[in-house]
């Protein structure tokens, strides 16, 4: 037995009675808070390009949503308009591992299939669980990151099974599925290198888009690539991940989307605990004049938002949610990280690029043993009087050690939908949200009429 098949026998086996109650509400409360950020995003650039080129193609009368619209187009182009959305803030769900993730980009692809398919509310939320269990399943077995590939990679693999469990696939098509997925989607992390792009909010949903597009190819009869992870020029060998050989699915009594972490501030996952400590250090330097921050973090933080010189004096929004420098600086400021902190003009804000100058970021041995369990970021603030505040988090709120409440998710949607949907709309999505494991269509959940955007 393959990889690629034990992954699709387990697939196919799982039913929504073999997931515990607290596994269906999660799955709720991810679909929640990834409506809430792609509401955040409606207005933003990438989200425009992509909700035009979704909605250049209809597809009646059973066919995907384009979220926020009434037009239906097909599942692949409305997973990739409604996967930008969700990510564009880089404000939904995190999971961190030997391979960063954010897990809820698998949403869209359940949502568009589940739509197409005229399945359940019920089979959503199983569709949801196998994308989350997949993605982060590989996510603990290797890391893409230290060779230069993208954690998107993954994502191709996740959207392609659980859309073949939802178009009820055969194990043998849903091998096929995760081989056509693989062979052709394998991405390289400059995405997040460097100053960046309109892009990142796009790849994943390019590579969920692709994952839906194996799997209607193969239910169609289309085989793909054999041996798809172990084979001599499979993704083991070619990406180095030998660790995808040990993927345990389920096998532990455990399902990953109940360690995954809704995210408390729009910020890059790894600057969440620094924000926090900063947010609690604040008033005990407040007034006083800053020497010198000296932030203490693992390797990953440092790698990924704390080392390059682009994260010194980000030029956009996406540069800056990836800058440890800029986000401390921000929460320091203000006593807040929000969408305003990323605003064109607080980007080159004097008073933030003093700090910035001020602050330094090295990586710490002891802190790198606490990760992945935890993001342990130390931070010692010193004034110019001589006196010094100090604070270690290792669990921001939000995390799965420090979760958020039901209210907390909640206060989190209508923040984010302030202004982009009326109030009667934000209290019917949460209501129907909430009960979505009773709802036999799930459309109505994610077709409403946004407001006009303010000053268009």
């Amino acid at each position: 037995m393959t990889i690629a098949r034990d992954m699709a026998s387990w697939a196919k086996a799982l039913k929504f009675e073999d997931l515990p109650a607290k596994t269906v509400h999660e799955a709720k409360r991810r679909v929640i808070d990834s409506i809430a950020t792609s509401l955040g995003a409606y207005h933003s650039r990438p989200a425009k390009v992509a909700r035009a080129k979704a909605m250049a193609i209809s597809d009646p009368p059973r066919a995907a949503t384009v979220w926020g619209t009434e037009h239906y187009t097909c599942p692949s182009l409305a997973t990739f308009a409604n996967g930008t959305m969700v990510r564009y803030l880089d404000y939904n769900d995190t999971y961190l591992s030997l391979e960063p993730a954010h897990p809820s980009d698998n949403i869209p692809a359940a949502i568009g299939v589940t739509q197409t398919t005229g399945k359940s509310g019920k089979d959503a939320i199983l569709g949801i669980v196998i994308g989350y269990e997949i993605q982060c399943r590989l996510c603990d077995a290797a890391s893409l990151r230290a060779g230069g590939w993208d954690h998107v990679t993954y994502g191709a693999l996740s959207s392609a099974l659980l859309a073949s469990k939802l178009w009820d696939l055969t194990e043998e098509e849903m091998e096929h599925a995760l081989g056509i997925a693989g062979v052709s989607n394998i991405t390289t992390r400059q995405t997040r290198t460097g100053q960046i792009s309109d892009w990142k909010a796009c790849a994943f949903a390019n590579a969920s888009r692709n994952g839906v597009f194996s799997a209607d190819l193969a239910r169609r009869g289309l085989t793909g690539p054999y041996e798809i992870f172990e084979g001599p020029k499979g993704l083991m060998n070619q990406l180095d991940i030998q660790g995808a050989k040990d993927v345990m699915l389920g096998k532990d009594g455990d399902f990953m989307i109940d360690k995954t972490y809704i995210k408390y501030w729009p910020a890059e996952y790894h600057s969440q605990s620094a924000i926090d400590a900063v947010l609690q250090l604040r008033p005990q330097v407040e007034g006083k004049e800053i020497d010198s921050i000296l932030i203490k973090s693992f390797e990953a933080a440092v790698s990924i938002i704390g080392s390059e010189p682009e994260k010194l004096r980000p030029t956009s929004r996406e540069t800056a949610d990836h800058s440890m420098f800029y986000c401390c600086a921000a929460a320091l400021i203000d006593g807040d990280v929000t969408l305003d902190t990323f605003k064109d003009e607080r980007l080159v804000d004097p008073e933030i690029l003093a700090l910035i100058d001020k602050t330094k970021i090295v990586e710490d041995t002891e802190l790198n043993k606490g990760y992945p369990k935890g993001i342990p970021n130390d931070i010692t603030i010193t004034c110019k009087d001589g006196t010094a505040a100090n604070k270690r988090v290792d669990f921001p709120r939000g995390h799965a050690e420090n979760p958020m409440t039901d209210e907390e998710v909640i206060a989190k949607f209508k923040r984010l939908a302030n202004g982009v949907i009326s109030d009667a709309t934000v209290d019917r999505v949460l209501n129907e949200a909430f009960e979505m494991d009773e709802m036999e269509d799930v459309s109505s959940i994610f077709t409403f009429q946004v407001l006009p955007e303010a000053g268009a």
